[in-house]
């Protein structure tokens, strides 16, 4: 019997190329939830490169109505163990971060149901052996990647291994299946200068910044992309799909002319106030920022969304002689950087240094009595420093000795005194490189994302484009010694998942 794959696939092409070639070598009956924009659509109703036994157009089914159904929604959150309000509160199109629309109570409740319900009929009806989707980013495909980790389904995404140029395909973000613990794991005798050099080769934060330094899209692009928006347009998504509601050409261009002035404005300000000269003789705990509304704090860590609240408990919880040294991310400018405001705010705080974006967090790292992260890579950069970091993340990293693991706030201050005083081995951490070494491959997603996004998406400028099929058949005959053995590497998940 073959098997039945559902795929989740959006405006990120990885998991349609995927489907592409995992039919010939792979065959199995595949479904899709299709989560794009109403050009983008055109494309997959018309496409025949992949063979879907029924495709649900995510947007089809989802639109804000009147009445609710709160009953099913309570039966729904002890069904499935899920935290509806958690999910929707983090929302970055719900609240905070949308400059376009405010999501009422009830229509926020009205999309939570059909979600709901819209995602049980596809698993009543498929069933589906594996689900194969992207890491999650916004409330609906977390919520979806919930429900079929609650029914027991096999699920595959695609990740950095914390290591730049290595992928994993997980059940879990930041696990390794079926990884409990390093004890079984070869201790291999690395040095720290063998690891220091292990991760200079594959820094994920260089290529990160790679990846940032490539997405500066041409002026010319640019060009194309707002008149192709302003004039070819329809603008139909506006009312199709409540993610643009509000978003009409004046505003969006009107926002657009903002954002980049803001981001001229603001730069200046950090530039201006942002501490350049570090002093690294003091005593100093270090806090790297994250970027706003992204992942690793809206759904990875969900109850530390307020940066500067939790900058204030790292100061409350210091010994007296430390003072917090906090760097602005450098790929925040992709965000238009935060606030003159929201920094002038964090700078008032007595015991805190705010430190400019261009200043080596490397450095800042290998100085610091330890390192305070939310949930970032940064933690695990330090052990490779040979310093002590503290996270408040479930990750695989945090099986390393010298990183700590806070699950309540109140803890910190004594967690703080005993990381500091801790001394660093390396036999974890050649553990957890080892086991790293064993489960990652070598794919570089960004560059694929990167490729689909000038190929198709106006170097990233616009979403909503028209694609055409040859198009598309040509950008994944460009593509295929990469999605080859991407693939190949699904097909071994695949058959070590039917195993367990």
């Amino acid at each position: 019997m073959n098997d039945k794959i559902l795929f989740w696939l959006d405006g990120d092409l990885t998991n349609f190329g995927l489907a592409n070639f995992l039919q010939e070598a792979y065959p199995s009956k595949f479904f899709a939830i299709v989560d794009i924009t109403d050009r983008v659509k055109s494309f997959f109703k018309s496409q025949k490169l992949v063979k879907f036994e029924k495709t649900w157009y995510y947007h089809d089914h989802v639109l804000p109505k009147t009445n609710l159904d709160l009953e099913y929604l309570s039966n729904f959150e002890k069904k499935y163990n899920i935290d509806l309000w958690l999910l929707a509160l983090n929302e970055r199109l719900f609240y905070r971060f949308n400059l376009f629309h405010k999501f009422t109570r009830n229509e926020i409740l009205s999309i939570l149901e059909q979600e709901c319900k819209m995602f049980e009929t596809i698993l009543n009806e498929v069933k589906p052996n594996f689900l194969i989707m992207k890491v999650t980013d916004l409330h609906h495909n977390q919520l979806f990647y919930q429900m079929c980790r609650s029914q027991g389904i096999n699920v595959m995404m695609l990740e950095q291994s914390r290591f730049g140029y290595k992928c994993l395909i997980t059940q879990e973000r930041d696990q390794i299946d079926y990884v409990s613990s390093f004890t079984d794991v070869q201790y291999t005798d690395k040095t720290f200068e063998n690891m220091q050099n292990f991760l200079k080769k594959n820094n994920l934060s260089a290529q990160l910044n790679t990846h940032t330094k490539e997405y500066r899209t041409s002026k010319l692009k640019k060009m194309f992309a707002a008149f192709n928006f302003l004039f070819i347009s329809t603008n139909s998504n506006i009312k199709t799909h409540y993610t643009y509601f509000g978003r009409t050409k004046t505003k969006v261009l009107s926002n657009k002319l903002e954002s980049t002035i803001k981001t001229k404005n603001r730069k200046q300000f950090i530039d201006k106030k942002l501490t350049k000269s570090v002093d690294y003789n003091v005593k100093y705990v270090y806090h790297p920022l994250h970027i706003e509304q992204e992942r690793t704090t809206l759904i990875e860590t969900p109850f530390y969304t307020n940066q500067i609240e939790f900058i204030r408990n790292i100061v409350k919880s210091l010994p007296i002689d430390h003072v917090l040294y906090v760097k602005e991310h450098p790929t925040q400018s992709m965000r238009h950087w935060r606030s003159e405001e929201w920094y002038q705010e964090v700078m008032e705080i007595p015991n805190v240094t705010l430190i400019h974006p261009d200043i080596s967090s490397q450095k800042l790292t290998k100085n610091c009595s330890l390192l305070i992260t939310i949930s970032g890579t940064a933690a695990l950069e330090a052990a490779f420093l040979q310093k002590p970091s503290i996270t408040f993340i479930d990750s695989d990293y945090t099986k390393i000795d010298s990183i700590e693991r806070v699950k309540s706030i109140e803890e910190l201050p004594k967690m703080i005194r005993k990381s500091i005083k801790k001394k660093i081995t390396s036999e974890d951490l050649d553990r957890y490189v080892s086991l790293k070494e064993n489960y990652a491959f070598d794919y570089n997603d960004e560059d694929f994302q990167q490729s689909s996004l000038n190929k198709f998406y106006h170097g990233g400028q616009l979403v909503d484009v028209d694609i055409m099929n040859e198009d598309m058949k040509e950008f994944l005959e460009e593509s295929e010694k990469k999605l080859n053995e991407f693939t190949n590497q699904h097909i071994k998940k695949i058959e070590y998942l039917k195993k367990l």
